[in-house]
């Protein structure tokens, strides 16, 4: 149903993934946003206008959400929308670190149903649509089995800005580390979000996340037969600003230790 929409947005970030690999490693121009280390670079731009123009000439009267332009109208509420974040990791984008990726979800009708991550120095584009599974290039993806919380490899990240909740995400990271529990900040948590859909990681929690940082991401764990909820085990869109995403079995206690700050 959603395999043409899929098609083109597999083609976009790829175009926004040859891109990346051209500016990676060399001198570009870097800008801060809100927040001390959070950067834009002229790559950011560069691939996000790829991408916007790759999805209209498919599907003109498309919406966007984007993180560079923010939210652009050219359609109707009754057609796509694209989430999209052309940089994921920018930071480590620009520190030569090779975590990165590009993220494109396409939502109809409040519903993501299409969501494509690439990451272009691996050549790994991870994707989704609604009812059809999570694949890796074309192979069909699943998450862990993993079942108790303290056997798993967990991945978080924190907030830029330097708030109360940064703290609480502080506090979150240093309970499960002195419990033993290996736990990873890569700096993309589009990435975060593939892995645990691709069975890496078992689980992944945040607070403050934009909707183009995880879009694409929460459509793949629910295919690959995860669970997405808030931190309290309530519903989550990706307009919520905690998001804990695991491979379901370690679900409850893992939102057990977020809500109450208890292992």
């Amino acid at each position: 149903m959603y395999k043409e929409i899929l098609r083109v947005a597999q083609d976009a970030a790829i175009k926004a993934g040859e891109l990346l690999k051209i500016g990676y490693g060399t001198a570009f121009t870097i800008n801060s946003k809100e927040g001390l280390h959070n950067l834009v670079t002229e790559y950011d731009i560069k691939s996000e206008n790829i991408i916007i123009e790759t999805l209209k000439a498919a599907f003109p009267d498309s919406t966007f959400l984007a993180e560079e332009s923010g939210e652009l109208h050219s359609g109707n509420s009754g057609n796509i929308k694209w989430i999209v974040d052309p940089l994921d990791g920018t930071v480590n984008f620009a520190h030569n670190i090779p975590i990165f990726s590009v993220s494109i979800a396409a939502e109809i009708a409040n519903e993501i149903v299409v969501g494509v991550i690439y990451q272009p120095l691996l050549n790994e584009l991870f994707t989704a649509t609604k009812d059809g599974g999570a694949y890796l290039n074309r192979t069909k993806i699943q998450v862990t089995d993993i079942q108790d919380l303290k056997s798993a490899f967990l991945v978080t990240g924190f907030p830029y800005k330097a708030t109360s909740k940064n703290s609480r995400s502080a506090e979150l990271f240093i309970n499960v580390v002195q419990q033993g529990i290996p736990i990873r900040r890569l700096g993309s948590a589009a990435l975060d979000l593939a892995y645990v859909a691709a069975g890496r990681f078992d689980g992944f929690w945040e607070l403050e996340l934009n909707p183009w940082d995880v879009a694409a991401g929460v459509l793949l764990i629910r295919e690959a037969g995860g669970n997405v909820t808030q931190y309290d085990m309530s519903k989550y869109s990706v307009y919520d600003k905690s998001i804990l995403a695991t491979n379901g079995l370690i679900h409850q206690a893992a939102s057990d230790f977020l809500s109450k700050k208890i292992l």
